[in-house]
């Protein structure tokens, strides 16, 4: 007689019969079936990646890929975000001091050219508009630098403030990052790219708009404005200041900046646009 035990599948023990003649049905907890493929687990990304994609997406916006990331990392940081032990050197300030003259250079070469009648003269004043800090604070909110700004913890209402008063030398610190880690050729490059069309629209009349102020207040028998300082905020290293102008007879102006002066001139270019004084452009 053939052996048929071999025959017959042996279940495995924890599905064996019982003794009522039932298969146990176990399941088998904490196990993972041999033909069951275990669940991927979610891939995490690491910061470093995403600080390399949000690199990338920086360096789109400025046109320009960095050999060397860190510089462009610090083109972008305030020297409120450095941690303790670190140099102010390695801030946005040096590098902002170095782009400051590499814009002067390439500009005064594209004006060089682009105008070949305009006397010194002319070329100096079209120079002043354009690398004054608030052309720079345009070109950086063009390529959208406001919120890569780097800052330490300054509280929300001066986090905002200081942004916006930092623009202009973060876009000039970004020039100088582009200049060391490319050269002169990719500096003047990123300046072409940004300051051309500028450089062709019609240049305004460069006045004091305290000045501005001053004459049209005498004009109208006025006495010479009063500049009030309201309050300064912000640390001692980037102080804010909120400066008023009276005059009689007309409501105060005010303006902030990051002197008196500054603010002085925010004020009266408020006041002549209010009372719609021309010829004040230069605020």
């Amino acid at each position: 007689m053939k052996d048929e035990a071999k025959d017959i599948a042996t279940l495995p023990t924890e599905a064996q019969a019982g003794p009522d003649g039932e298969a146990a049905t176990k399941s088998l907890e904490g196990k993972t079936p041999e033909n069951k493929t275990p669940a991927k687990k979610k891939r995490v990304r690491s910061s470093k990646a995403r600080g390399s994609d949000a690199n990338a997406g920086l360096e789109a916006r400025i046109g320009y890929s960095f050999a060397d990331p860190n510089l462009l990392m610090q083109g972008i940081t305030h020297v409120s975000a450095l941690k303790s032990g670190r140099k102010r050197g390695d801030s946005y300030q040096r590098l902002e001091f170095l782009g400051d003259h590499v814009l002067g250079l390439v500009v005064s070469d594209m004006l060089y050219h682009a105008f070949p009648n305009a006397d010194e003269g002319e070329m100096s004043k079209r120079l002043a508009e354009l690398v004054r800090k608030e052309s720079c604070a345009d070109v950086a909110k063009s390529l959208g630098l406001l919120d890569d700004i780097k800052l330490g913890s300054v509280g929300s209402s001066a986090d905002a403030r200081l942004r916006k008063s930092v623009l202009g030398d973060i876009c000039e610190a970004v020039i100088g990052a582009v200049f060391l880690d490319g050269g002169y050729a990719a500096a003047a490059d990123f300046v072409k790219r940004n300051w051309t069309e500028r450089m062709h629209k019609p240049r305004r009349p460069l006045r004091d708009p305290k000045t501005v102020l001053q004459e049209w207040a005498q004009g109208k028998g006025l006495p010479t404005p009063v500049y009030r300082e309201v309050e300064r905020t912000g640390p001692h290293h980037d102080p804010q200041f909120r400066v008023a102008v009276d005059l009689p007879g007309l409501a105060p102006a005010e303006g902030i900046g990051g002197s008196k002066r500054a603010a002085e001139k925010v004020a009266a270019s408020v006041m002549i646009e209010r009372e719609g004084v021309g010829g004040g452009n230069d605020g």
